[in-house]
């Protein structure tokens, strides 16, 4: 399925965010909790939901920024993801880079990432950390280390290209993940105030796709994040060349 995180269009409103997927003919949105819908404001999680699925999408995923370590109150995000009807929540591998991090603070996200891990299956929810710099999933040899510590069947990875890496490691870096791939943030820049246009990223993103697609047996949700100038016009062009490279 082809979709977007709404935090790519974070100073719109639901109502807006839920218009510009419909009208780019995507299948689902990654709702995010600091833009849009707040963890605990379960009344704006159910509206968002009744809309969302009003206009033929899905929810595919709540992007909850909670940071694992942290031990913070999980059962807010777990409710307010059960009324976006959604089983699927993203998190973060802690706040800090790997190479900052030591065995107590690596102990300490592997132990709360169990305790949300354990708390999400109860209701058939699954957990997935985002694949990004300034926490344990900076680097592949990282982020496997972590999944391989924590081993735990309903625990998964988003996967992006990361910016320190070359193309030809971030292919590596599939292979050495695949078995705990989830969903896909689609991008095309240099960072982020460096944006392109995705179709710019052809040659890197025809090599991905298939790795991506053979690297587990699951499906994924191919999530557009965050588009040249934050211009809609742009979102709509990234729209059909990501659904056209998946279709193909």
């Amino acid at each position: 399925m082809i979709g977007v995180c709404s935090v790519t269009f974070k100073d719109k409103s639901i109502e807006e965010v839920i218009q510009l997927a419909k009208k780019a003919g995507l299948d689902c949105i990654e709702w995010g909790s600091i833009e849009h819908v707040q963890v605990g404001d379960l009344e704006v999680a159910t509206h968002t939901a009744r809309l969302t699925e009003e206009a033929g999408l899905k929810t595919s995923s709540y992007g909850s920024y909670y940071q694992a370590g942290s031990f913070d109150s999980f059962e807010d995000v777990i409710e307010t993801a059960r009324h976006l009807n959604t089983q699927m929540i993203r998190i973060w591998a802690g706040e800090k880079a790997s190479e900052e991090a030591d065995d107590v603070w690596f102990q300490k996200v592997l132990s709360d990432t169990r305790r949300i891990a354990e708390m999400a299956e109860k209701e058939d929810m699954t957990i997935s950390f985002e694949y990004h710099s300034g926490s344990l999933t900076d680097t592949p040899e990282s982020a496997r280390w972590l999944m391989e510590s924590i081993n735990v069947p309903n625990v998964y990875l988003y996967w992006q290209p990361a910016e320190t890496l070359s193309v030809a490691e971030r292919l590596g870096s599939l292979d050495y993940l695949s078995r705990w791939i989830s969903n896909i943030h689609v991008f095309h820049w240099e960072d982020y105030n460096n944006r392109f246009s995705l179709a710019e990223g052809e040659k890197e993103w025809l090599q991905y796709l298939p790795k991506i697609q053979q690297a587990s047996e699951r499906s994924h949700h191919y999530l557009l994040e965050f588009v040249k100038n934050d211009n809609p016009e742009q979102f709509f062009q990234d729209a059909e060349t990501l659904k056209e490279w998946v279709k193909n």
